[in-house]
């Protein structure tokens, strides 16, 4: 054969697979069966399941305002009142905010020498003990070198820091600051899906300043109010809180945006849990601390202040969410691939057909074997072996 007969039956030949109509209902059962299947999952993924919607995550931004007014009396502060200035600690903070609702109070602390708190570095019996300039990592100030009385039974090294010693009293039971249940946590909650280029708050419409002057969510009853009482926080989580207020915890305010931005569905849903939960083969009760001072100057100058440990919960706000509109592309993609698992129809039956029927393997499948693949034959009777004219009638098998 020539070069250009070659290239010509290479560009001007057209082939195309042999088909065979089979009348077997166990195997028409079969294929109908599965084509069912596939069609009616294809409706209810690309109908139902959102297969023809595309997707975006949320950006978020949080904002939080707590109001409420607490009283104490206590031996080191006297009668005081407690206002959102003092109990949240420190004012500002991403996605979170910190209550104080118990304290151990140290007044009147100036920058002095005073005995260390008694511990394995500080106990000594002489001044041979201390070193002047020792800086404890886990102590109060810094060695002067001397070695005096704590009290009565115990020296320990004197320090140079601010005096007298914060004590290492367990927190107030019950808490200081009890009344911290009633107060309210007002959270702000703004969203976006940039790929919709799609924006909203959890402030919703309908929701005028009257509204959210006098409203307090409720689950059953007022489920989309963005104002929560901290004791209904603890009673969904099924904790006790003025337990949890004596030496702190960890709390989280859930929001959660599932969006359809094609039925115009879009509401924040709140939950809530405990992050800091007591490990039941731990014998440690779980503590939420930190330490801050009320600086001041007396009238000779000198600077004094108010140690004030802080013992109160962390509430964390979370946002999560997904938005969903419709996508050609998306739709097109989705029926796409799922209409190719038609084809698999193709394959289950032939398996069946081709180990059960002889009759089928002879009319599907032309075999040769090597003589006839190195014959000297001209090829286009190769062809017609290959491919042979002659049309094929039905089989039936049953």
């Amino acid at each position: 054969m020539t070069l250009c007969a070659k290239i010509n039956g290479l560009f001007c030949e057209y082939s195309t697979p042999r088909i065979l109509v089979v009348k077997s209902w166990k195997i028409g059962l079969i294929y109908r069966i599965y084509q069912y299947i596939v069609l009616v999952y294809i409706l209810w993924y690309v109908a139902w399941r959102g297969g023809h919607q595309d997707t975006d995550t949320v950006v978020s931004s949080v904002t939080s305002k707590v109001k409420g007014i607490a009283l104490t009396n206590t031996s080191g502060l006297g009668e005081q009142v407690w206002d959102v200035a003092d109990y949240i600690v420190p004012p500002q903070e991403d996605d979170s905010f910190f209550l104080m609702t118990n304290m151990i109070i140290t007044p009147n602390q100036t920058q002095s020498k005073c005995a260390e708190y008694p511990t394995r570095k500080s106990i000594c019996t002489s001044d041979m003990n201390c070193t002047k300039g020792f800086k404890d990592a886990q102590g109060n100030g810094v060695q002067t070198g001397r070695c005096v009385h704590y009290s009565d039974s115990v020296k320990t090294c004197e320090v140079l820091g601010w005096c007298p010693m914060e004590k290492k009293d367990d927190p107030p039971n019950p808490a200081l600051l009890a009344d911290a249940e009633n107060f309210t946590i007002f959270i702000k909650n703004n969203i976006q899906f940039a790929k919709f280029e799609f924006n909203k708050r959890n402030i919703l419409p309908n929701m005028s300043s009257s509204y959210l002057a006098t409203c307090v969510f409720n689950r059953n009853t007022n489920p989309n109010c963005p104002i929560f009482r901290i004791k209904d926080i603890f009673e969904e989580t099924q904790e006790d809180f003025q337990t949890v207020a004596v030496y702190g915890g960890v709390m989280a305010v859930q929001i959660q945006w599932d969006c359809d931005l094609d039925k115009d569905l879009c509401v924040p849903q709140y939950s809530f849990r405990r992050l800091d939960k007591k490990d039941p083969k731990s014998s440690e009760t779980p503590v939420h601390n930190l330490r801050f001072a009320k600086y001041y100057k007396n009238s000779d100058g000198k600077d004094s202040r108010t140690l004030i440990k802080g013992y109160g919960i962390r509430f964390d706000i979370l946002v999560y969410g997904e938005a969903t509109k419709y996508s050609h592309i998306k739709t097109i993609l989705s029926v796409g691939a799922l209409l190719s698992f038609l084809r698999v129809a193709d394959y289950i039956c032939d398996f069946f057909v081709r180990f059960t029927a002889k009759a089928y393997t002879k009319k599907k499948f032309t075999y040769l074997d090597e003589h006839e693949l190195e014959s000297s034959e001209p090829p286009i009777a190769m062809r017609e072996t290959l491919f042979p004219t002659s049309r094929t009638g039905y089989n039936r098998f049953t």
